[in-house]
């Protein structure tokens, strides 16, 4: 077992919260930084405290705004490099640009690729990450990438609410995988929603995969942006027959009007992860937040000792 004297947790702005959730499961303080704005918008860091020969993780989602956020970590990783730290962990539970991670269309860029590029650069030793849009995205690196799930968190929702005849439901057909993972640590069968977008931002259930009627069904997806896919997805199943509906994802980025969307669907509860921190104007009664803090702990701790990761999920 490492010496936990080296580990040194610091947090950016976008999630304090998480990141202090974090250290107290594992049992440290969190190191001592000051993450702030000039006056002319540029970021500011100072790390309070020595870092020299420590092992440095850095609690970071790029989300909103996301451009800002992402330039904190690269920054915070310059003055962790250049204050001579052992190594430096990005732990970025969302990472954006995700869903720009290929060339649909001629002179379009590959953003996900260039956020890789621009962390390896800064100087990071390796990422921890949540439940990326597309998994393809950890060939992006030339570094080490522990992708975690968080279905083992969301599962426990639904096993301690005991619902009836559930069936879990892909909102479209490329998150299939994600449904089957679900479905198989609550031990039912999953169906599928088949749609199509006629222009981005807006989908249109075609047809639906499976047998639902009477059933709980429990849509899941990785990211909710503006909620319409979702809400759709929950009256096309309300349509078919499907005794109540709920909903979970990783990443709850909720833009408007995504709340309102779902306080007026047929969705009964969206259940959430803290991946982003949920501000008190998107809170609801729809809306329930599991946290992940007690997983990537224990990630950082199993990291931080040389030990295998992927046993845990085991």
């Amino acid at each position: 077992m490492a010496d936990m004297k080296d580990l040194c947790i610091l947090t950016g702005s976008a999630n304090p919260k998480l990141a202090e959730d974090i250290a107290n499961h594992i049992g440290v303080k969190l190191c001592d930084a000051l993450v702030s704005r000039f006056n002319n918008g540029e970021t500011q860091v100072m790390i309070g405290e020595s870092v020299r020969g420590r092992d440095i993780f850095i609690i970071q989602p790029t989300s909103q705004p996301v451009n800002d956020n992402l330039m904190e970590l690269l920054i915070m990783v310059d003055a962790c490099k250049r204050a001579s730290a052992h190594s430096i962990t990005a732990v970025v539970p969302y990472y954006a640009y995700a869903r720009q991670d290929r060339k649909t269309r001629g002179r379009e860029p590959i953003s996900a690729k260039l956020v890789a590029n621009l962390m390896e650069t800064a100087g990071i030793d390796r990422v921890v990450t949540v439940d990326l849009h597309a998994g393809q995205i950890q060939g992006f690196f030339d570094i080490p990438v522990d992708h975690l799930a968080a279905a083992p968190v969301l599962a426990e929702y639904f096993e301690e609410a005991n619902l009836e005849d559930s069936i879990v439901v892909s909102p479209d057909l490329g998150g299939v995988t994600r449904a089957r993972v679900l479905a198989d640590r609550l031990h039912t069968s999953i169906a599928i929603i088949e749609k199509r977008r006629p222009e981005p931002g807006k989908a249109e259930v075609m047809n639906l995969i499976g047998d639902v009627k009477g059933k709980s069904c429990i849509m899941i997806d990785d990211i909710v942006d503006t909620a319409g896919s979702l809400c759709e997805g929950a009256k096309a199943l309300h349509k078919f027959g499907a005794k109540a509906v709920y909903a979970c994802c990783s990443h709850a980025i909720l833009s408007d009007p995504a709340v309102k969307r779902i306080n007026e669907s047929y969705i009964e509860k969206l259940i959430i992860t803290d991946t982003i921190p949920l501000p008190a104007e998107k809170q609801s009664p729809k809306i329930v937040v599991r946290s992940l803090a007690d997983t990537i702990g224990d990630v950082i701790v199993r990291i931080q000792s040389h030990r295998s990761v992927s046993q845990l999920f085991k």
